[in-house]
């Protein structure tokens, strides 16, 4: 397994996971977590187990998850290991607290997006962000407690409609700015299935910017042979110093995303 990264003095588990180098950043995680499940029909396979342990070695303060599945009756009679409790609790590493909100009810159960922490929860909240029927989209607000500070993190999943995209992202510019006070630290993350820079631009405009690097490659799907990077994490209030992309099969075969790793100074 390799892990791509701009260089700095850190410590590399042996599982490729790149530690934080010093106890003032802030270390933020999205993963597309595919509802826990890879492969169609019959040949699908259930990987929540092994997305328990991948979580626990991102080593993240914050976590911030989609396609996470709050219950499924037709998943939960098919596998035999199926959690008995929601997969964002599921997921949580010890230590963490997990806060989830449902995006999607479907006839068998719903999904949505969560977000996992090691430091106190102070308060969340959720904005339905659904744009037409056939998709439900939502944003996930939580404010951490971090080292004293708050920082405010909202996790999200748009679209696949450009249009869809464009609204959306104007309903969080709204949304930030009646429920995020103008000089708290912010981070914006998720999955936000724009395969250009129009979203980049959009996000610039009131203040949002993630961490660019000289030659860097933060593809993140798909998983197997990533062509487009549609993970990212956006923050306003710190500073950007890193960004990595676990890799190999062991990572591909969980998820058709592979997660994104962000570092900030507080």
């Amino acid at each position: 397994m390799t892990v791509e990264s701009t260089p700095s003095p850190e410590k590399i588990t042996s599982s490729g996971i790149v530690l934080p180098p010093e106890t003032g950043l802030l270390r933020v995680a999205t993963y597309n977590i595919h509802k826990g499940v890879q492969g169609l029909g019959p040949t699908r396979r259930l990987e929540i187990h092994n997305l328990g342990h991948a979580v626990e070695q991102l080593d993240a303060d914050i976590v911030c998850l989609q396609e996470v599945r709050r219950t499924n009756r037709k998943e939960a009679a098919y596998f035999d290991r199926w959690p008995d409790v929601g997969q964002a609790e599921f997921l949580a590493p010890e230590g963490y607290e997990s806060v989830y909100r449902t995006n999607a009810y479907t006839k068998d159960g719903e999904h949505g997006n969560a977000l996992l922490t090691r430091w106190p929860v102070k308060g969340h909240n959720h904005l339905d962000i659904s744009d037409h029927r056939f998709e439900q989209r939502g944003l996930l607000h939580v404010e951490v407690e971090v080292r004293g500070r708050s920082v405010h993190a909202i996790v999200v999943h748009l679209g696949l409609i450009p249009g869809s995209r464009v609204r959306q992202i104007h309903a969080l510019q709204q949304f930030i700015e009646h429920e995020v006070p103008p000089g708290a630290p912010l981070v914006v993350a998720g999955d936000f299935n724009d395969w250009g820079n129009h979203i980049k631009r959009m996000l610039a405009s009131f203040g949002l910017y993630e961490f660019e690097g000289e030659d860097l490659r933060a593809l993140t799907y798909p998983s197997r042979l990533p062509l487009a990077q549609l993970d990212h994490v956006y923050v306003r209030g710190l500073t950007p110093t890193g960004l990595m992309v676990p890799q190999g099969r062991i990572w591909w075969r969980m998820s058709d995303h592979l997660p994104l790793i962000a570092e900030f100074r507080l």
